[in-house]
């Protein structure tokens, strides 16, 4: 920590590239190296004390060492701190004073995402969290006539999660998703291109990447968006095939599985960009996937340069309509008191409150934005050593909610919804931002 940081670090953060090619990205020594000189310069600023856990894990053990600085912190507590980063990215883009252009380059994000990789490629990976983000392969397998019944019942009942706790590790207390044989994609036939009514921003009409959670665990995400977008003439239709986008496995560091999910995604989502369809996803993770993780991951791709510019996410769509004119402003019903939760994959898109704005439209409606992180994480949430760390950081979300006494509460993330029910406890289910635009159109 030699060189004068730059006054005041004013300028946009700016993502560099992963180099994945670089001799040293996998190299431990090297690894270590670079976690040394960005935790000490965490341990000198200490701005992101109350974001994920990674952050009181390092500064704790900093705190509680013989030296009290990062000399007399165990190198096993790096790995610890890692585990604990679940890439939200919060700290690099609204805290950290330091990330680029920044001449000390912090990117923590992207360095606990190093630290993953790293421990991967060593096969430190357990069987569980390897099984946990195959969402595909679950899915289908869990999607089968009558085991999906017994799946379903497994997860509902307190001997099935006992087990689940003794053989994978899995939280007894976390709340995990329902799973469906009749899938969105048997669901809704692909459509060709009609008519379509294009803005300079839009082309109006979508291809919808519907998600492994939206097919196999809540098809009515796709069903709710369909219908409000062709209730607004945008056609809407599916890609030949779809597989996970990647983020599961890119949590987990594992960079082959999310080349080979690029590499099934990509090609069929740029031919549809190229035969004049946009693209939308209702789960937040997956549009930034696609926005941004593939793009710094591949950098010279051009096909995923088309995807990532012609990606959004659906209320950032609907926002590009109506400031055109093109949205349907004529609802039916009003939705009262909401308390939305802002997940924090969708904060970083820096795309603004655009659920909140549009929703805002439907009269006698009045939205109370929550913008804390859930902790839920896809797979986080679930597991045994991490589940009451994850609940506490949703604490203050959930008490937030109670406060409000509201009609509803929602967020666009359907996993975060579902750890803000359970902080609750009190039977009531969150809604998704679009199932609260269809019933306010009444369609």
């Amino acid at each position: 920590m030699n060189e004068t940081p730059r006054e005041g670090s004013l300028e946009a953060p700016e993502r560099h590239p992963l180099d994945l090619h670089d001799p040293l990205f996998y190299d431990e020594d090297a690894l270590f190296k670079e976690l040394e000189r960005v935790f000490d310069i965490c341990h000198g600023c200490r701005r992101c004390f109350n974001l994920c856990n990674a952050f009181p894990t390092l500064f704790d053990a900093i705190d509680e060492s013989d030296t009290m600085e990062l000399d007399g912190v165990a190198k096993e507590v790096y790995w610890d701190v890692a585990d604990h980063c679940y890439l939200c990215d919060m700290c690099f883009m609204t805290k950290c004073p330091y990330v680029p252009p920044h001449a000390w380059n912090v990117d923590f994000p992207h360095l606990m995402l190093r630290a993953k990789a790293v421990k991967h490629k060593q096969g430190r990976s357990i069987m569980r969290d390897k099984l946990l983000t195959s969402t595909d392969t679950i899915g289908r397998l869990a999607g089968i006539p009558v085991i999906v019944n017994m799946v379903n019942a497994t997860n509902r009942h307190a001997l099935g999660r006992k087990l689940l706790q003794k053989t994978l590790g899995v939280h007894p207390g976390a709340k995990l998703p329902r799973y469906h044989h009749n899938t969105f994609r048997k669901r809704h036939r692909r459509n060709d291109a009609l008519e379509a009514d294009a803005t300079d921003a839009t082309r109006g009409q979508v291809v919808l990447f519907a998600t492994c959670f939206g097919h196999f665990n809540d098809p009515s995400l796709g069903e709710d968006l369909v219908a409000v977008f062709e209730h607004n003439g945008i056609p809407v239709t599916l890609a030949d095939k779809e597989r996970c986008c990647g983020m599961p496995k890119l949590e987990l560091g594992d960079f082959a599985a999310v080349t080979k999910a690029k590499d099934a995604n990509i090609p069929v989502l740029a031919d549809m960009v190229d035969a004049g369809w946009d693209i939308v996803a209702p789960v937040p993770s997956c549009a930034l996937m696609f926005k941004q993780e593939l793009p710094l991951i591949f950098p010279g791709d051009a096909a995923v340069k088309k995807v990532q510019q012609a990606i959004f996410d659906p209320f950032e769509y609907l926002a590009l309509r109506h400031k055109t004119g093109k949205l349907n402003i004529n609802f039916q019903n009003s939705l009262g008191k909401i308390a939305y939760h802002v997940p924090c994959h969708l904060r970083v898109q820096n795309i603004g409150l655009k659920t909140r704005d549009i929703l805002s439209l439907v009269p006698d409606t009045n939205i109370e934005v929550i913008e804390r992180c859930s902790g839920h994480d896809g797979t986080y949430a679930v597991k045994q050593e991490f589940h009451e760390t994850s609940m506490k950081i949703c604490r203050p979300v959930v008490k937030r909610v109670r406060e409000l006494e509201v009609d509803h509460y929602m967020s666009d993330c359907p996993m975060a919804g579902d750890q803000i029910a359970n902080g609750l406890q009190d039977g009531s289910e969150p809604k998704h931002p679009m199932a609260l635009l269809r019933r306010a159109y009444g369609i």
